[in-house]
């Protein structure tokens, strides 16, 4: 096959279970499943590029380009297996990162616990020296005590160093110069110092985020490296580029600087993938849903566009409050993220009921009906005993499961211990992590203010399409989209994400003391910060840059996020930003403040290549039943028991074709459960559109 006329790009995800990879050239694509290899995670990678460049019959030297994006980084913070990290930090600040803000998320709880620190108290270091919240010095930078740390860090065989002190983010000479001494004494040190990191005011949260960059930046950097030595092993030349946690593209070298900015790549692939059919059909509301072998993922997604925050929260512990996780303070598609994949394992707590994850089997051993080891029963297992599943039709064929295997361990951690058959403890794992997801949406949902009746759901991942249409029911959301790919979504995502980079900076200014000209210097600054990142893969590429300021009114403790006109201010605009500001604070609070000064706290600028347009789908008109004579018995949670659902091969369907539910629509990454409530309309690019039967 020739794609002489198009570029190859390639799409890898690196999830908990599986290793998705995508190779697009013009409208053809070709996407393999691979398992995730926990100790060669790159091997993975390589091995799915192998398969899709022979499905598409060309050579690995053809593909042009491989955009890459992975949760390593994410789940070596969950999990707490970093490197060996110090942290120094100014005099009197040792225990910020773990006194935290001392808010409550959990108010009446008196055992309330919070999280525990990702650096250990015996792990932090302190030094003299000050800077003002002016940027002004305050106390010189103790030199001498900085090279008598040094000893003792050399002496503690550490991995990787995270610097943070005081107002750096204003004025970062104490930080540069720590950094400098401690490379002159550990050359063969890993330095993190928090004004490159995360520029923003509030200590707590610039801290630790500084800390979790310096705890997954030796693992991420060898990862990397190890990747580009592997491409080039098997022929491949191509430029490796990374998906960001903003919704961006950047170099590898920038990445393996500042790992923390991938902490979300892989989900921001996936809201970027369901963004892009929600401008295909004109969905201006929509819930993003990606449900992959360890974790599920829920993004509201507003305009054809994801809700973005400078800070999220990774690996919240309290029913999914804000406040019970470890904070991260950058660039982010905002979204909520638990522990309820294909992978998540069951278990019976002390108080006898079933719960579901966080720990998962992942892809070693895997489920127990994978036959490769696994002897505790996770939702696929509950999936395949409730007929969800194909044994002999999984991954392609790829992958047999074993039905016995998986009745086995559910009777034996579950069934044997609440008196109940396999298919009963089948039964309540899939309600238990079905109520998780719908209970993390609900909680994501009232932070924002929204009403989730109001969205289509968008569904994707290997595991949602499963179990959208009963989410779907739990929400009373009444319309579901499943796009082609929906197995592979996130990995599809990257090649659809623009070459950008948001920089970010606290500096505070009061409106009533409006400077033009230090405004004007500042949003250049950020401009040329962001354009240096987001030219690394757009060389020429035209770029589109967006300026935004938190603001709020003088004592109030949070800011909301203003869009500012992209242009040179002057001294006038005072009127015009608090004009902007009070429209923005209008639509979110009811009404404006009268008799307040305005404060603006931080900055931000993002430069990014200019995105593709989607192409307009307009849904289906005319409509036929579709009957199939392979019949499967799978469990209807909504009417309590076993029916017989319609088996449909996705790849069969043709535009106008309605199904309806209960039917099971089975493709090579994945399949779509349509409950008895809903009927599923495949469009005319391939989409499955499944409404409530008395809304089509």
């Amino acid at each position: 096959m020739s794609f002489d006329s198009h570029s190859v790009r390639v799409g890898a995800d690196i999830g908990g279970t599986f290793t998705d990879v995508v190779l697009e050239c013009g409208d053809q694509q070709f996407s393999s499943k691979v398992l995730t290899n926990y100790s060669e995670p790159e091997q993975a990678i390589i091995d799915g590029l192998v398969k899709v460049t022979e499905l598409a019959g060309i050579g690995i030297e053809q593909v042009d380009q491989l955009i890459h994006g992975t949760t390593l980084a994410t789940n070596a913070l969950i999990e707490r297996r970093g490197a060996s990290t110090a942290f120094i930090t100014s005099k009197g600040f040792r225990d910020v990162i773990e006194m935290r803000t001392e808010g409550r998320f959990e108010q009446y709880d008196l055992n309330l616990s919070l999280p525990a620190p990702l650096i250990a108290r015996e792990h932090r270091y302190v030094v003299d020296g000050r800077i003002a919240a002016t940027g002004r010095e305050l106390v010189p930078l103790d030199e001498a005590g900085l090279r008598a740390i040094a000893r003792r860090i050399r002496a503690g065989g550490y991995q990787s160093l995270a610097i943070g002190f005081i107002h750096s983010y204003v004025n970062s000479q104490h930080e540069r110069r720590a950094r400098d001494i401690l490379v002159e004494e550990l050359p063969a040190i890993n330095v993190s110092i928090s004004s490159e990191v995360s520029p923003q005011m509030r200590e707590f949260e610039r801290f630790n985020t500084v800390c979790a960059n310096a705890f997954v930046k030796p693992l991420m950097a060898s990862y990397l490296e190890r990747l580009v030595d592997r491409l080039h092993a098997v022929g491949g030349q191509c430029p490796v580029f990374m998906m960001h946690s903003g919704g961006g593209l950047i170099s590898v070298q920038s990445a393996i600087e500042f790992p923390v900015r991938l902490l979300e790549s892989g989900p921001a692939g996936g809201a970027i993938y369901a963004a892009d059919f929600a401008a295909r059909f004109g969905l201006d509301k929509v819930l993003s849903y990606d449900m992959g072998g360890t974790t599920a993922k829920i993004c509201l997604i507003e305009d054809f566009l994801p809700k973005t925050a400078r800070t999220f929260e990774v690996a919240r512990s309290y029913r999914f409050k804000k406040g019970s996780g470890m904070p991260v303070s950058i660039p982010v598609i905002e979204m909520v993220e638990i522990g309820a994949g294909g992978g998540s394992l069951g278990w019976v707590d002390e108080m006898q009921q079933i719960r579901v994850g966080p720990e998962s089997a992942g892809s070693e051993p895997g489920p127990a009906c994978y036959n490769r080891g696994g002897e505790n029963p996770a939702v696929t297992d509950a999936d395949l005993l409730l007929g969800r599943l194909d044994a002999e039709r999984f991954a392609g064929g790829e992958i047999h499961l074993e039905m016995e295997h998986a009745k086995t361990a559910l009777q034996h951690a579950i069934g044997r211990q609440l008196g109940m058959d396999s298919e009963t403890a089948a039964i309540g794992i899939c309600e238990v992590v079905d109520e998780n997801m719908a209970n993390a949406a609900r909680v994501h949902a009232v932070e924002s203010g929204k009403e989730l009746g109001e969205f289509t759901m968008i569904a994707f991942g290997g595991a949602a399409p499963l179990h959208a249409s009963r989410l779907c029911e739990k929400l009373d959301i009444d319309s579901l989209l499943i796009p082609p790919g929906a197995g592979v979504g996130s990995a599809i995502g990257f090649l659809r994400a623009p070459f950008g980079f948001e920089a970010v900076r606290g500096a505070f200014l009061r409106l009533s003391e409006f400077d033009a000209a230090w405004t004007n210097r500042l949003i250049t600054e950020l401009g040329e910060e962001a354009e240096r990142f987001a030219r690394a893969g757009a060389p020429d590429a035209p770029l589109v840059r967006e300026i935004k300021a938190y603001m709020r009114y003088q004592g109030q403790g949070w800011e909301i996020v203003v869009m500012l006109p992209n242009r040179d201010f002057v001294d006038g605009d005072a009127t015009e930003f608090r004009r902007l500001f009070e429209t923005e604070y209008r639509r979110l609070f009811g009404r404006a403040l009268d008799g307040l000064d305005i404060e603006i706290m931080n900055w931000s600028v993002q430069v990014r290549s200019e995105l593709l347009q989607s192409t307009r789908v307009e849904p289906v008109g005319q409509v036929k039943s579709r009957h199939s004579d392979e019949l499967r018995r799978i469990f209807d949670a909504r009417e309590q028991r076993f029916v017989d659902a319609a088996v449909y091969q996705r790849d069969d369907l043709q535009s106008g074709d309605r199904i309806d539910g209960p039917a099971v629509i089975i493709e090579r990454e994945t399949s779509t459960v349509v409950t008895s409530r809903y009927a599923a309309i495949r469009q005319p690019d391939g989409c499955l559109l499944l409404t409530q039967k008395g809304n089509n």
